[in-house]
């Protein structure tokens, strides 16, 4: 596609800063004028251990991060920590029972990889459809769990919780944070560990970051990879091995780029001035319009919608997806397991972009809406 730049409401990939992308574009070749590409840096190298450990600093300083607290540069994504979890935090594997909260698709999936290694509880009663989250007085805890794991935003299902789960006593609070990271603030104190995969918020993939309570190092079983061990990479400060250097790299550069546009309640209030665009225009469109999530926890950075109720009209979801597209709007069509469609609007993502997408969906509805 020729032209200007389009709107990239991918749910991830997801769209980079462009002012991030317009220095990388500047230092591709030559880094800090060391005639190498950041690339082509070694990781031993002086060079990129300014890189990491400024990503590290920076990232402490926007979450206000405990000194207690590990941070990890790691690879194989999100996915890859799903079995990194209970291979760390559950020495004896299937003796231990773990907590999960499943309230969509993505923590279903690590509950399901977690199964491979330790006994998994399901604390929530089976849903048919994800589109709310239960009551706590309907969660089943068990008082002997290793951990209680949930997802903070669901990146499909569009659901997104707005508080904390609190754990029972001597429980350490687990929570995948991929696609609402840095879009809020969080009291990291209240987790013994924290992921998320970079390439939503905060970068591009191939890189996750998890922020582990130093007291819960160590404590792996004995078959964990040393790749996928936090006591392994703390004690290496994530240099065990090569790590997606530029990843690491675009990463630093997206830290700089939340500071300088106001840290995250700058963040948090872009996000929350954003939704309500779009959620406006849904619970305003007489139907045409629909959100299944339940208003309570509607996520505020993926807005799965219908067009024309709850099953939705496949013409008019298809003919949106076409228009959008020819006014170079990318990336809205819903995710294959629920269909329909989904706006993603992650940090780089602006409010004026967000007030076009806006603007064509009340035009799109006056089209062809039936009289």
């Amino acid at each position: 596609m020729n032209g200007p730049k389009v709107l990239n409401f991918s749910a991830g990939p997801s769209k980079v800063p462009e002012e991030v992308l317009q220095i990388a574009q500047k230092e591709l070749i030559n880094y800090n004028e060391q005639g190498v590409s950041v690339m082509e840096l070694s990781h031993r190298s002086k060079t990129f251990e300014k890189i990491i450990e400024t990503a590290e600093k920076d990232l402490r300083e926007i979450l206000s991060i405990p000194d207690n607290y590990k941070v990890l540069f790691m690879q194989g994504g999100g996915t890859g920590i799903f079995a990194a979890v209970p291979l760390n935090f559950c020495p004896r594997l299937k003796e231990c029972t773990a907590d999960y909260v499943v309230t969509g698709s993505w923590s279903a999936k690590s509950a399901k990889e977690a199964e491979k290694y330790c006994k998994v509880n399901r604390v929530l009663p089976k849903a048919d459809k994800y589109t709310t989250i239960p009551e706590k007085s309907e969660w089943k805890l068990d008082p002997n769990a290793s951990y209680l794991y949930y997802c903070a935003n669901e990146t499909i299902n569009g659901i997104e919780f707005h508080e904390v789960p609190e754990p029972l006593p001597n429980v350490p609070l687990v929570c995948d944070m991929s696609s609402n990271f840095l879009t809020r603030p969080v009291d990291v104190s209240k987790f013994g560990c924290i992921f998320a995969g970079a390439q939503k918020n905060v970068g591009i993939a191939g890189l996750v970051i998890a922020i582990v309570r130093e007291d819960l190092l160590g404590k792996e079983a004995d078959v964990c990879p040393s790749i996928l061990s936090f006591k392994t990479m703390s004690d290496n400060k994530s240099l065990y091995n090569t790590p997606n250097c530029f990843a690491v790299y675009i990463t630093g550069l997206c830290l700089k780029w939340i500071k300088a546009n106001g840290g995250l309640k700058a963040m948090e209030e872009r996000c929350i001035t954003k939704s309500s665009l779009i959620y406006e225009i849904i619970d305003n469109s007489n139907g045409f319009f629909y959100s299944p999530i339940d208003k309570k926890h509607r996520s505020r950075v993926n807005l799965p919608f219908r067009i024309g109720g709850e099953k939705g009209d496949e013409n008019l979801e298809k003919k949106f997806i076409e228009e959008s597209t020819k006014q170079r709007m990318l990336q809205l069509k819903g995710h294959r397991s629920v269909g329909g469609l989904r706006a993603s609007l992650f940090n780089a993502i602006s409010v004026n972009e967000t007030e076009i997408l806006a603007q064509f969906m009340r035009k799109f509805q006056e089209s062809n809406q039936s009289k």
